[in-house]
């Protein structure tokens, strides 16, 4: 249910409310607007529940919330989320751009990177120190030290570091030296880690899972923001369909789509959307026209020698000559880069 209070509410009447909300049983959720304030009651709907909550002091009127996700659904908050990270911000004007390698190979690698990426317009590092790979035999990633590796490339640049947890157990740990938690496709239903990071506090990027439907996405992020951890990002990365002439079909429909039913920012991959280099930067700018907050792409120096997904990353020149396009595509829809 949403609770809608009058535009004069006082503080007391709030609390009071927070508080009925709670002997109800519901877990209640305070959203400070503009215009006025509503609380998000949050629980099991039952019968006589309008009735219990709409007489009380300062409550205008008392709304079903229709989504089965009620936290992320723009029912309950109209005004767009911005997440901030460090000198990252997703979610405003600003279309934000996380780039870095697929995985980290070395400090030196990532530091140059980082610096070179920095100076071409990146607003974030990713590179994954932990990998999910389908082979059991390929490059895992070189986990904590990894991490520290990322800390050395942000204590060089600023840039705020976008890094993959797992498990639920490796949480703490790459909360330690991560600016936001990456979920990605494989994990996004795995429940334990979405509560984990949920419970961290720590801002999060949820991919979306290969064959999941939006209701399914948006009730994984859901999971996070029950937490309590309110800095969710959705990304997608594409999904699996028939066609083979790309990794993955990159869906842009998404973005607005999303923009439409969550109030929550959406950020865009096409690297793992396409899994091909040369359609990394057209892909990149169709979502910036499509209304993305924020990309994701993988560079690296030297793709061909790269340690895992090469054939989707691009060069740091190619990475220059797609920002200043993608910079020209968010002018002409009121957007900055």
């Amino acid at each position: 249910m949403i609770v809608v209070m009058k535009s004069d509410a006082t503080s007391e009447q709030v609390d009071h409310m927070v508080k009925h909300i709670q002997e109800l049983g519901l877990k209640p959720q305070v959203i400070v607007g503009t215009q006025r304030t509503v609380i998000a009651a949050v629980g099991e709907e039952r019968v006589g529940l309008v009735e219990a909550l709409e007489p009380s002091p300062g409550v205008e009127k008392v709304l079903p919330i229709l989504a089965p996700y009620k936290r992320a659904s723009s029912e309950l908050k109209a005004d767009r989320t911005v997440v901030k990270a460090g000198g990252l911000e997703v979610g405003g004007l600003k279309v934000a751009v996380i780039a870095g390698p697929c995985s980290v190979e070395s400090e030196e690698q990532i530091v140059r990177l980082a610096r070179i990426l920095k100076q071409r317009g990146a607003t974030g590092l990713r590179g994954g120190a932990f990998k999910p790979r389908t082979s059991p035999y390929s490059f895992q990633g070189h986990k904590e030290d990894g991490l520290k590796m990322l800390a050395a490339a942000r204590a060089e640049t600023g840039l705020a570091i976008v890094t993959e947890v797992m498990a639920p157990e490796h949480v703490p740990m790459v909360s330690k030296y991560a600016d936001v938690l990456q979920i990605g496709a494989r994990n996004m239903q795995n429940y334990q880690l979405l509560q984990a990071v949920g419970d961290s506090g720590v801002p999060a990027l949820l991919k979306r899972g290969m064959s999941a439907t939006i209701d399914e996405f948006l009730l994984a992020a859901e999971y996070i923001l029950d937490r309590g951890n309110p800095g969710v990002m959705l990304c997608e990365r594409g999904i699996r369909t028939y066609e083979d002439h790309t990794r993955f079909t990159l869906p842009l429909a998404t973005v607005p789509y999303l923009h439409e039913k969550s109030h929550l920012p959406v950020v865009v991959d096409p690297s793992h959307g396409t899994g091909k280099a040369r359609l990394v930067p057209p892909m990149a700018k169709a979502a910036v026209a499509a209304g993305a907050d924020a990309l994701i792409v993988e560079v690296h120096e030297d793709p061909e020698n790269a340690a895992s997904d090469g054939s989707q990353t691009i060069t740091p020149d190619e990475f220059s000559k797609m920002m200043n396009e993608c910079r020209r595509v968010a002018e002409a829809v009121d957007r900055i880069m």
